[in-house]
């Protein structure tokens, strides 16, 4: 019988998984992280772990929390195990199981006066975000904040009640400030483009809504670190939890699955201090933005690449799209031809040689990530991981022959069928115009490209636009394994 998770049952589970060799009570918050989701688990809350395990920075635990429901269902279940985590990190040949407990605390997503007071503490140095991608309230046309978003229109009506979490960021640096307390440093840890000024243009953003002085000195006194995050860490259902309990005897309600890889590339710029995460691996840089290009144009493109060819041919899993020759060879295809050769050099790393790493992550069959999971949220991932490098070939004259197949694979899925006529779930924010506008596009390819909040100067691009329809005009009279077929022949 499985062991249920608490501190108490530590001791019989470290016989079956590494557990905390810290002492825990003596763990004090530095850090307070808005979104506690599976990411967030797998990546910083276990660098934490391991730097306490190391006996240093102890005033540096995570209090967690959020602003949406989801927020709220995980802190509850992390509070009945006593905010401990079952993390499991896998690879090809071997699993293995730790109990992480770097997080000391929760606060529910309806309890703002908690959040704003821990917000105030001065014991809390780093404010940090795993928000998701789409969390940002970016116009995907401009990549610049959009003060016309509902939810940043109704705070700024109401800052005192503010329910986004650059509204609360934001009162909570108002307390800060008139109580004489240095500003925390605000670090996002979401997968996006100078995710740090991206998070600095929302807070300001929002700021000068209602307040513009105070805009103004979160300018000129708030840092906004710029950091590269990378660890594929899948969606937990009751599969996870049964191989959990089955595979290592422990019992846990939400229990985090990723691979063993990890990277976390972060700017040095910490003015209330920070831990000290190069103990154990962090890499701390001038200038991330090498590093971060390199990993949202070759992996997360890569995972888009891969995504709509597998879920338009019924493939359930990533490591069996990768299975799939014509799955592998567009992918391969594709950023050998067209996304690594527009690449920036990365300091002291061989592109290829870090396509080929992306490669044998994808196919690792022991995460049981799914294609599914790629196909989420396209209308707000595309803008941020392909249409930019289609722009920059676009510019340098070069072929966007295979982006645009991408693109038409993406348009295609949204329709809301497979090849062999099998229903698609909704699978984004916005699925119901994404399914209407490509129905349209079946008869007219540029319908799609209509869409200028997506893809902005380049959906009107004459190149492009030849090429996107010439490729969904064949993905609708061929199918998709024939045009993969046919792309790869070329």
């Amino acid at each position: 019988m499985a062991i249920k998770l608490t501190t108490q049952t530590l001791p019989e589970i470290a016989a079956k998984a590494r557990v905390p060799q810290y002492d825990r009570s003596a763990l004090r918050p530095g850090i307070l992280h808005f979104g506690i989701g599976n990411f967030h688990r797998a990546h910083q809350a276990a660098y934490l772990d391991d730097l306490f395990s190391t006996g240093r920075d102890f005033d540096f635990a995570i209090i967690g929390t959020g602003v949406t429901e989801h927020d709220g269902r995980i802190a509850q279940v992390l509070s009945d195990q006593d905010l401990l985590t079952t993390l499991v990190e896998q690879e090809a040949g071997r699993s293995a199981a730790r109990v992480t407990g770097s997080m000391i605390g929760t606060i529910g997503p309806t309890d703002r006066d908690r959040i704003l007071e821990t917000l105030a503490d001065p014991a809390i140095r780093i404010v940090s975000l795993t928000v998701t991608e789409g969390g940002y309230f970016i116009n995907a046309a401009t990549a610049a904040f959009d003060p016309q978003h509902p939810q940043i229109v109704a705070d700024a009506a109401d800052p005192d009640h503010a329910k986004t979490v650059f509204g609360l960021v934001i009162a909570g640096l108002k307390r800060r400030r008139a109580a004489g307390i240095i500003p925390f440093t605000v670090m996002s840890c979401d997968n996006l483009p100078h995710n740090g000024a991206v998070t600095r243009n929302a807070v300001v953003g929002l700021a000068a809504l209602s307040d513009p002085a105070f805009a103004t000195w979160i300018r000129d006194n708030v840092a906004f670190p710029n950091g590269m995050v990378d660890r594929i860490t899948p969606a937990t259902g009751e599969r996870e939890k049964q191989l959990l309990a089955d595979e290592f005897g422990i019992e846990d309600a939400w229990p985090v699955f990723c691979e063993d890889f990890r990277q976390w590339v972060l700017e040095d710029n910490f003015p209330a201090g920070r831990p000290r995460l190069e103990d154990v691996g962090v890499q701390f840089v001038p200038d991330v933005t090498p590093f971060e290009m390199m990993k949202i144009r070759i992996l997360n493109g890569g995972h888009a690449v891969i995504a709509y060819a597998g879920g338009l041919l019924d493939i359930h899993f990533v490591h069996e799209a990768m299975e799939h020759p014509l799955v592998a060879g567009f992918l391969e295809k594709i950023e050998t031809d067209e996304i690594i050769p527009v690449v920036p050099p990365v300091p002291d790393t061989d592109t290829s040689a870090y396509f080929a790493l992306v490669q044998r992550r994808f196919a690792n069959p022991k995460i049981g990530d799914t294609i599914r999971r790629l196909c989420l949220d396209g209308s707000n991932r595309q803008p941020k991981f392909i249409i930019p490098t289609i722009a920059d070939r676009l510019a340098k004259g070069l072929s966007i022959t295979g982006l645009a197949l991408e693109s038409a694979l993406w348009c295609r899925y949204c329709y809301g069928t497979t090849d062999s006529g099998a229903a698609i779930a909704p699978n984004d924010p916005n699925w119901d115009r994404l399914k209407e506008t490509a129905a349209l596009a079946k008869d007219d390819p540029l319908a799609w490209l209509a869409m200028e909040d997506i893809y902005g100067a380049v959906g009107q691009n004459a190149v492009f636009r030849a090429a996107f329809s010439e490729a969904l005009t064949a993905l609708w009279r061929d199918g998709a394994a024939a045009t993969l077929t046919r792309y790869l022949g070329a």
